[in-house]
């Protein structure tokens, strides 16, 4: 520590020499010092930006304001370099009746004391210096916005983690010290994102060089920050004092916090969290890898701000592989819904735009651990580029915008469950030993209740997928287990189940669920009955079929209005088209044997339409294009002729 110590006094060193380079750029009082500025909660600075007037006695003030000297500027690199402004910034003990209270707990107070006055400067810096340069460039344009951006770099950062998570933790933690004597665990928490000082400091150099250029070249530039040097809240101080508050900041808590670990008793709880701090806070050392890191903590810290700053969310150690907009495919509605995820190495949020962006531009509505997630394509011809993510606490149908954009969703979410899932065989390996039993993969049935299913949309069936009966809106309306996902009638429904994936909370559930969940066996109140002829399940995908899309009927026989149906030729019963209301329905309409049919086209004249004839039988139907029509007509051809496939693998007609 004391090698990283040497590192950060010649490191400010270097910036007090940028300081005096650019001294003419403003004016700050002689006879002070940074390390002289008082600590004590009556001299802070406001949090509120004031009035920005001068003062009565205007050239009274001039006359007391004089410029830096080259004896004031060496004194204070010979503070600095021999270790004696670290000397006046160490704790000592308060006068008084407070000098009773516990040494580490003077300490933190002092931490809490400096850190209120330290955010006070902030917001002068980011609310006031800040703004109001932005304000003055967007309104007379007489110095680019840019410029402003450089100057301050990412201070606005630095400024609202102090001022939203730091100081209110630190203030929570001293308000409860009697039941939690502690700060190490906030501490080691919030510190890593102390890193983004890096940026800071890096920056420091330029934006002293661009401040010294724009004070002479723009007299508005120059106006707007006399007018604020001269306020109450800057204290007669001037930019680049202020400037300079941020860099002495970092070895400022390093001291405080070494003096906090020597007071710590032997038996504290808190000694084994404090041990650790030093580490910690290395953030002053500004190698490439500590920028780097620096870069990616900034980065996380401005999503966490998006997000509303949760507790449960903000985590240092977690890295952001991908966010973007997607359409959520909704079980009830026909259009899907705007949405926003973000992909982290250990979990998915799926989050709803917030109408008002104030604060947070985001709400959470589900946050789905990686460990366990599964993520697949989906072939529906109604919302192309669609992909499927199932994990234990929710299943998602989403949409991505183009085809290149769902594969790089589904590759990142890929590549986040290969990550766990290695660790987590590293571990067991580990664990276990080379002779450690391996898990086999549960058969999907084993997963009813682990996980949460995915919803057969409402659209997609008519009839109840258990008792096959058809639904109203009076009488027998829809309802989805909780468990398969299939929309069942409130008869088939009244059951319920404890889910482990809803935290062992009872959820409806149908029959056929809650006797495999629950083990018990339900009297059917039913005769048995045998299979009718269209009681065949709706086999919508093409692992399953040999054709299957929509068509519309045509004709008398279909009514004039020209109904749409889900025509299926299965694989296990290839010579007999079915005909269903939806494509997830238990129970077809009708069935028509197509051995020994004739394939026409049809009178209207419209190449996507064509016609089955036998012996007096007309069926007409229209497909959705021409080239949807040719692949019905050649598979309805094969069926008529007799033809069957020989194999699982035999040539599929549906693509």
């Amino acid at each position: 520590m004391e090698h990283a110590s040497e590192k950060q006094q010649a490191s400010v060193c270097n910036l007090v020499a940028v300081f005096e380079n650019s001294r003419t750029v403003g004016t700050i009082p002689g006879p002070h010092s940074l390390d002289d500025q008082p600590r004590s909660p009556e001299h802070q600075l406001p949090l509120s930006p004031g009035p920005w007037e001068a003062p009565p006695g205007e050239e009274a003030l001039k006359s007391e304001l004089r410029t830096v000297s080259r004896t004031y500027l060496s004194s204070l690199k010979n503070k600095l370099s021999t270790g004696a402004w670290r000397k006046s910034c160490q704790p000592g003990a308060s006068p008084g009746p407070e000098t009773q209270e516990p040494e580490e707990k003077r300490v933190v107070r002092e931490l809490l004391e400096t850190e209120q006055a330290y955010v006070a400067r902030l917001h002068l810096l980011d609310q006031v210096f800040f703004q109001e340069l932005l304000k003055e460039a967007g309104r007379s344009k007489a110095f680019p916005e840019d410029v402003v951006r450089l100057i301050f770099s990412n201070i606005s950062s630095i400024y609202c983690f102090h001022s939203q998570f730091f100081l209110p933790e630190l203030q929570r933690r001293l308000d409860d010290w009697t039941a939690t004597p502690r700060i190490g665990d906030v501490i080691q928490k919030l510190a890593p994102f102390l890193k983004m000082y890096s940026e800071y400091v890096k920056n420091f150099q330029r934006a002293a060089e661009l401040l010294a250029t724009w004070m002479d070249k723009s007299p508005p530039f120059q106006e707007v920050v006399t007018r604020i040097q001269r306020s109450e809240a800057s204290g007669s101080l001037t930019l680049q004092h202020h400037m300079l508050e941020p860099v002495q900041r970092i070895p400022r808590y390093e001291l405080l916090l070494k003096e906090y670990v020597q007071k710590l008793p032997a038996q504290a709880p808190d000694r084994a969290d404090a041990q650790t701090l030093d580490m910690i806070f290395s953030a002053a050392q500004h190698s490439n890898a500590a920028i780097a890191e620096m870069e990616r903590l900034q980065g996380l810290w401005e999503v966490y701000q998006r997000l509303g700053l949760e507790d449960d969310i903000v985590d240092p150690s977690n890295t952001l592989l991908r966010e973007g907009p997607v359409l959520k495919i909704s079980f009830r509605r026909s259009d899907p819904m705007e949405r926003y995820l973000f992909l982290f190495n250990n979990m998915l949020l799926y989050c709803i735009p917030r109408v008002l962006q104030v604060g947070a531009q985001f709400q959470v509505r589900t946050r789905i651990d990686v460990a366990g997630m599964k993520v697949r394509e989906l072939t529906d011809a109604e919302f192309p580029h669609s992909f499927l993510v199932s994990g234990k606490q929710r299943t998602l149908e989403l949409q991505a915008r183009s085809r290149e954009e769902m594969i790089a969703w589904m590759q990142a979410c890929q590549a986040a469950i290969d990550q766990v899932e290695k660790r987590s065989e590293t571990f067991k390996a580990a664990v276990q030993g080379p002779q450690g039993d391996t898990e086999e993969p549960k058969p999907q049935a084993e997963e009813l209740g682990l996980r949460a299913p995915q919803w057969v949309r409402d659209k997609m069936v008519t009839m109840c997928m258990r008792c096959q009966e058809p639904f109203n809106a009076l009488t027998r309306r829809r309802h989805h287990c909780r468990a398969c996902g299939y929309v069942v009638c409130a008869k088939c429904s009244d059951y319920r189940a404890e889910l482990k994936y809803d935290g062992n909370r009872p959820n409806r559930v149908c029959l056929a669920c809650y006797t495999f969940l629950t083990g018990h066996v339900l009297p059917d109140s039913k005769e048995d009955k045998r299979r009718g002829i269209l009681e065949k399940e709706s086999l919508a995908g093409p692992d399953q079929s040999l054709m299957c899309s929509f068509l519309q009927l045509m004709g008398d026989k279909w009514g004039r209005s020209g109904p749409r149906g889900w025509c299926v030729i299965p694989r296990d019963d290839p010579l007999v088209l079915y005909v269903y209301a939806a494509p997830q329905d238990m129970k077809a309409h009708t069935s028509i044997p197509l051995l020994g049919y004739q394939v026409t086209a049809g009178p209207q004249g419209d190449p996507r339409v064509f016609q089955l004839q036998q012996s007096g039988q007309l069926y007409t139907f229209k497909a959705e294009s021409e080239e949807l029509q040719g692949r019905w007509v050649s598979a309805i051809k094969r069926a008529a002729s007799g033809w069957t496939p020989e194999g699982p693998d035999e040539e599929d007609l549906s693509d």
